[in-house]
């Protein structure tokens, strides 16, 4: 910093030097260069000088209209303020004081600050970690010697300060590696930063110009609240489009029925048929609580053990009048049984060739394999069945092993997985989970979801629906 205040000149001048006396004549006005004058020494900043300014209007250093508090040593509680402590998207100081004890102290906190101080940190300064003090504290506040402490003297308005040095103008300065050194942690020095160029109007003008920033800020503020929340739709639009139609698709309103098809009560009892063809030939096991929906008096009920229950109040939406309401037990066999799991230490000993499945798709490949049709998986367990951030249903084909965090389904009698793959991806399954610490759908609770059926045509078409859709949206 200058022993004294410099001189600075906006006017084109010329000087002469006679008997030791400094002279200062104004040259013409092409020549608007300002000067500065430090001691005896007169020289041009053209060089340095961003822009023009007005004639009102003054360049001088930041270090002549600011000055810091000084710094000490905490000796009691202190409200320490960090590079953290500030949101540098909306440049604000957090509200919450981070009180610290003084034997608990940082070894950098040691900056004085006080309310309408300018805080501006001096490592990497393109990050815009910079505030205004806005706010009293709950005890005396100290900053972190990565802040440079700005104090405005009375004839500098702090938010002119404040705006200026936000400028593309000043980010050039700060930013420049010429004053920011350091490869990871670039950094302004205190010393350099005062060096910089500040244009000055007068202090009513500042004042109106604060005014005229910030009702513009409040306008692009908006602006960019509203473009952060249509990037944000325009993020999700295309799996938001996708769980609407799927929506669409479960309830019957995606293609149109054919009154040709067969029903989907036909369906049923073809699916019940071949059931009890495999259950007498051992290849599975007999329901034990096996559940019959029909319809009576315009109302859906239930029998079940013997007892019959109206069920309305469980249905989710109405579907279509050759459609019919199936428990997913009864209309798909369960393959659980054939699971095996297998450990890391286990598949680590084997060549990668078959896909391992577990609750969210492939999780490694293995040697061997368990089944080698085309089935449906279904997550038995994990976070996923509640954030759905993946699809719980997926079809696993070729030949594959699956371990027993997934479920294994096949369908007989005509029923097509895919469908039922979109029905369940489309479907709330929280009330069919237990455990809070590690969410679970046992095979209990998958057998008893309410699936609304299609005839077994209309699930084809609904399935080629979906996927040309999907496709298109996949294109956002």
């Amino acid at each position: 910093m200058p022993c004294c205040a410099p001189f600075y000149y906006k006017t084109p001048i010329f000087f002469i030097i006679s008997n030791n006396v400094l002279f200062f004549k104004q040259c013409p006005v092409s020549y608007n260069t300002p000067y500065e004058k430090i001691g005896d020494e007169v020289r041009s900043l053209a060089d340095e000088v961003p822009f023009d300014i007005p004639d009102s209007w003054e360049w001088v250093r930041l270090g002549s209209i600011v000055y810091n508090r000084g710094q000490i040593t905490p000796s009691t509680d202190f409200c320490y303020i960090d590079i953290g402590s500030i949101d540098n998207k909306n440049q604000k100081l957090n509200p919450t004081d981070t009180v610290i004890a003084p034997d608990k102290a940082p070894s950098r906190a040691r900056k004085l600050v006080d309310k309408g101080d300018v805080l501006y940190s001096t490592v990497r300064p393109y990050l815009h970690n910079m505030c205004i003090v806005d706010r009293d504290f709950s005890c005396i506040p100290i900053a972190s010697t990565g802040f440079a402490v700005l104090t405005c003297h009375a004839e500098l308005c702090n938010k002119f300060l404040f705006y200026y040095m936000m400028s593309p103008d000043f980010d050039a300065y700060a930013n420049n590696t010429d004053n920011a050194k350091g490869v990871a942690y670039p950094a302004i020095n205190d010393d350099r930063l005062y060096k910089a160029l500040i244009p000055i109007p007068p202090l009513g003008e500042q004042f109106r110009i604060v005014s005229a920033i910030e009702s513009v800020d409040a306008s692009i503020r908006d602006y960019g609240v509203k473009e952060e929340a249509l990037r944000a739709l325009n993020g999700s639009f295309p799996e938001s489009l996708k769980k609407s139609i799927l929506q669409e698709a479960v309830q019957g309103k995606l293609v149109p029925q054919d009154p040709s098809d067969e029903t989907a009560e036909t369906l049923l009892e073809r699916i019940r048929a071949e059931k009890q063809r495999l259950i007498k030939e051992g290849k599975i096991k007999k329901d034990k609580h096996e559940s019959i929906i029909f319809r009576r008096d315009n109302s859906h009920y239930e029998k079940l053990d013997g007892m019959e229950r109206c069920i309305d109040d469980e249905l989710p939406f109405v579907i279509p009048e050759n459609w019919c309401w199936v428990r997913f037990g009864t209309a798909l066999v369960n393959r659980d049984a054939e699971r095996i799991p297998l450990s890391v230490a286990q598949r680590e000993k084997l060549q990668k060739k078959f896909d391992y499945y577990g609750a969210s798709g492939v999780i490694d490949k293995v040697d061997r394999y368990l089944f080698d049709k085309p089935l449906l998986l279904i997550g038995e367990d994990g976070a996923n069945l509640l954030l759905r951030s993946k699809p719980i249903a997926f079809i696993a084909s070729g030949q594959y092993w699956v371990n027993n965090h997934a479920h294994v389904i096949d369908a007989v009698g005509g029923i097509d997985l895919r469908y039922i793959a979109l029905f369940i991806n489309a479907t709330n399954l929280a009330p069919y989970v237990t455990g809070t610490a590690q969410p679970k759908m046992n095979q209990e609770k998958l057998n008893s979801i309410l699936v609304p059926l299609p005839p077994s045509a209309e699930q084809h078409r609904i399935v080629t629906a979906f996927e040309e859709i999907a496709a298109i949206i996949q294109q956002f």
